[in-house]
C-alpha cells in the first residue's frame, strides 16, 4: 500500500509540474502588438501581474483543490529599428516570480512556496506590409491603416530550476512562438488586431525528480483584439485568445493534458507626459479544459524617447 501511495504521489507530482510548467506561454494576451513606431524608439518597461485561481488536472488522478496565487515582476526593453528598410523591433523582458500553491494529492494536503527568477524572453517582429521604417517626422505624417507583420519570440531557460522540485520558477526548456498578426486601423479611432501562431518545444532532461524527459507536442494559438483610440497613446481594447493541442510525454509515455482554452479580458492604456504611460489590464479564463484557470491583473509604467535623427 505504501509502495502504491508513493507511485500515485509521483505520478500526481509528475501531472503538476507539466501544467504549470507550460501554463504562462499560452495565456499571452497582447493588443496592439504590431504597432509601428519611428525608427529609434525606445521603452524601458517596468510591470506586475498577479495571478489567482485554480488549475485543472486530468480527472484520473488523485489530485483535488489544487490553487495558485502568484505574482510576477517584469523588466521589459523595446527597441524600434529599420529590418531591409521596413519597421521592426526588438524587446527583452526578465521576469521575477513568486507565489504560493496547494493541492490535495492523494488525501493528503501539500502546499509549496516559490520565489526566483523566471525564463528570459527575447521577441523580434517586424512590419511585412503597411509600414515602412519610418523617422519621426515621417511617422508623424503617416497614417496608420492596415499592416501585415511578422514575429519570433524565444523563451530560454535561464530561470531558476532545482529538478528535485516539482514547482519550479523556470521550465528548463527552450520555447520558440512564430506568429503571423494583421491590424486595420480605422478613421474613428478603432482598431481591430488578429494573429495567429504556435508554441514549439524543445524537450527538459532532467524533469522532476531529475532522471525523467519531458517533451510537450506544438501548442497552437489564436488571438484578437478591438480597441478604440480616445487620442494617440490612449486607448482601450477587449482582448481574447485560444490555444489547443500541447500533448505531453514523459518518458515516452503520453500524458492526457491535451488542451482547448481560452482567455478572455481588456487593457487601457494611459499617456502621463511626453515619455510616460501607464498600462492596466485585466483577464480570466473563459474556458480552460486543462491547466490553469486563472484571474489576472495587470499594471506597467514605460518611459519611452528617441534617439537618432527624427
Amino acid at each position: 500500500m505504501a509502495r502504491d501511495r508513493r507511485a500515485m504521489l509521483l505520478k500526481a507530482s509528475v501531472c503538476l509540474a507539466g501544467l504549470l510548467a507550460g501554463v504562462a506561454s499560452a495565456q499571452d494576451l497582447a493588443p496592439r502588438a504590431y504597432l509601428i513606431t519611428p525608427t529609434g524608439s525606445n521603452t524601458i518597461i517596468l510591470s506586475y501581474s498577479f495571478f489567482d485561481g485554480s488549475v485543472f488536472t486530468e480527472p484520473t488522478l488523485p489530485i483535488q483543490d489544487f490553487k495558485a496565487r502568484y505574482h510576477a515582476e517584469v523588466l521589459g526593453y523595446y527597441h524600434a529599428l529599420s529590418f531591409f528598410g521596413r519597421s521592426a523591433n526588438v524587446t527583452g523582458s526578465l521576469p521575477y516570480a513568486l507565489g504560493n500553491f496547494q493541492a490535495i494529492v492523494a488525501g493528503a494536503e501539500n502546499r509549496v512556496y516559490r520565489s526566483g527568477l523566471a525564463d528570459a524572453r527575447v521577441r523580434f517582429a517586424v512590419n511585412l506590409k503597411g509600414g515602412p521604417a519610418m523617422s519621426l517626422a515621417e511617422h508623424l505624417a503617416w497614417q496608420e491603416k492596415t499592416a501585415l507583420g511578422g514575429s519570433l519570440t524565444v523563451v530560454a531557460p535561464t530561470g531558476q530550476y532545482d529538478p528535485a522540485r516539482v514547482i519550479n520558477p523556470s521550465i528548463h526548456r527552450w520555447a520558440f512562438k512564430p506568429e503571423l498578426g494583421v491590424s486595420h486601423r480605422w478613421r474613428s479611432g478603432w482598431a481591430l488586431d488578429l494573429y495567429a501562431g504556435a508554441w514549439f518545444f524543445t524537450a527538459n532532461n532532467h524533469y522532476y525528480p531529475g532522471a525523467y524527459t519531458r517533451s510537450q507536442g506544438p501548442i497552437a494559438v489564436g488571438e484578437g483584439h478591438l480597441a478604440y483610440y480616445v487620442k494617440p497613446r490612449f486607448w482601450a481594447s477587449l482582448d481574447g485568445n485560444f490555444w489547443i493541442a500541447g500533448r505531453s510525454t514523459v518518458n515516452g509515455m503520453d500524458k492526457a493534458d491535451y488542451q482547448r482554452n481560452s482567455r478572455v479580458g481588456a487593457t487601457i492604456t494611459i499617456p502621463l507626459d511626453e515619455h510616460q504611460t501607464l498600462k492596466f489590464s485585466y483577464s480570466r479564463g473563459a474556458y480552460i479544459s486543462i491547466g490553469g484557470d486563472y484571474q489576472n491583473v495587470s499594471a506597467g509604467w514605460g518611459y519611452s524617447w528617441i534617439r537618432g535623427p527624427h
